[in-house]
């Protein structure tokens, strides 16, 4: 632990100098640009290494390109239409590559945004349910082809947007441990899942920046149905409720909350339950050490800034998994922890992360990535 920390203060002093580019992404990834070509007056192109640390992943690199269309900006936020695509592998033999095309339309009237991600990703697996033992532990390793397809439309005079996704994802399995739950079948998913499905966002957001916000609201809520008639091979229904504030105190401290709520319904497999964990949601837990067909967290982060460059951040968060809404206040995960904060550059809000988190189970993650968790 002593010697990743050393690597990753000795990281922030060397990079000093080069600009960081990010999105918000699943997979924390940092980004540092190095280079810039015009391919037209129109479009740039930047060359990004990638480095990132998750519990999930261990050390992942890569690479990416990020093009930037200069001549479709949302002018009324003046936010700039991009694409990344990018390829990383993990220590833990996992490969990821990925396509995110965000793009504005009508000066901004119209919104695009999609991923296409392949991955080749040896996990782990527990079970299914709030009481998923330590013992249970095995391993698998799946290949996934999913696709994720939105268009929103901005409502006249206002910061809220409207729009129909399309999903889809096809999971297959590459290795399995013999005699275990996956092995036997009986876990939804366990065979492999294709889905296929339809569904509708609805957002407001008037954060001040989108990768590390210190005031503003973000509200979404998204629902989807994955149908037998659309080319699934089950059906089921998803909510997901995905509500953000920022209280901007001062100029050294900001408050910033969220709660976030997910729930699904049919024939569900274990691919799409809903996964407590992860580097975005109640850090210090493994994402997907549980998971069930319904979820709650509900998280709070202090940020202090102590120098124009330099902040620490105390967070905490609650939440479960369950098979019912009722199910939900049954018990109580509770997680919580501290990191760093590092500012690259004066004229640019982009910051690299490194935080610890500590389960109530005693378990504990380290996030190496870039901006806010949330």
């Amino acid at each position: 632990m002593s010697r990743f920390i050393i690597y990753v203060i000795g990281l922030c002093f060397c990079m000093t100098f080069f600009e960081v580019k990010a999105q918000e992404n699943k997979e924390e990834k940092f980004f540092i640009e190095t280079d810039t070509l015009n391919l037209t007056k129109s479009t740039q192109i930047i060359g990004l290494p990638i480095i990132f640390y998750t519990p999930e992943t261990s050390f992942g690199a890569g690479g990416g390109v990020q093009f930037f269309y200069l001549n479709k900006i949302n002018k009324f936020n003046l936010r700039q239409s991009s694409m990344m695509v990018d390829a990383i592998y993990t220590a833990k033999q996992q490969l990821i590559i990925d396509v995110n095309p965000k793009l504005f339309f009508k000066e901004g009237n119209y919104y695009f945004d999609a991923a296409f991600k392949y991955k080749i990703f040896p996990n782990s697996f527990w079970g299914v349910g709030s009481d998923a033992a330590e013992d249970n532990l095995e391993k698998y390793n799946m290949k996934t082809v999913s696709l994720r397809a939105d268009i929103l439309k901005r409502l006249p005079s206002s910061n809220f947007n409207f729009g129909v996704q399309y999903r889809f994802q096809k999971d297959t399995f590459l290795e399995k441990e013999e005699g275990g739950m996956m092995d036997a079948d009986t876990i939804p998913g366990s065979e492999g899942a294709l889905i296929s499905g339809l569904g509708f966002v609805f957002n407001y957001d008037d954060r001040d920046n989108i990768f590390s916000p210190d005031k503003g609201s973000y509200f979404q809520v998204n629902t989807w149905f994955a149908s037998l008639v659309l080319g699934s091979n089950t059906s089921f229904n998803k909510y997901i409720i995905d509500l953000r504030k920022y209280f901007f105190l001062s100029s050294k401290m900001t408050i910033a909350g969220r709660v976030y709520v997910e729930n699904t319904y049919g024939e569900v497999p274990f691919q799409h339950m809903a996964w407590l964990g992860g580097g975005d949601r109640m850090r210090g837990y493994f994402r997907g050490r549980y998971m069930d067909s319904q979820l709650y967290t509900v998280q709070g982060e202090m940020r202090y800034k102590f120098h124009p460059r330099w902040r620490v951040n105390v967070f905490g968060a609650i939440g479960e998994v369950g098979p019912s809404f009722i199910d939900l206040f049954k018990g109580l995960k509770v997680s919580g922890g501290a990191g760093l904060r590092y500012k690259f550059l004066k004229s640019n809000d982009t910051l690299l992360r490194l935080d610890l988190g500590i389960n109530r189970e005693g378990g504990t993650g380290v996030y190496f990535g870039v901006n806010e968790a949330f």
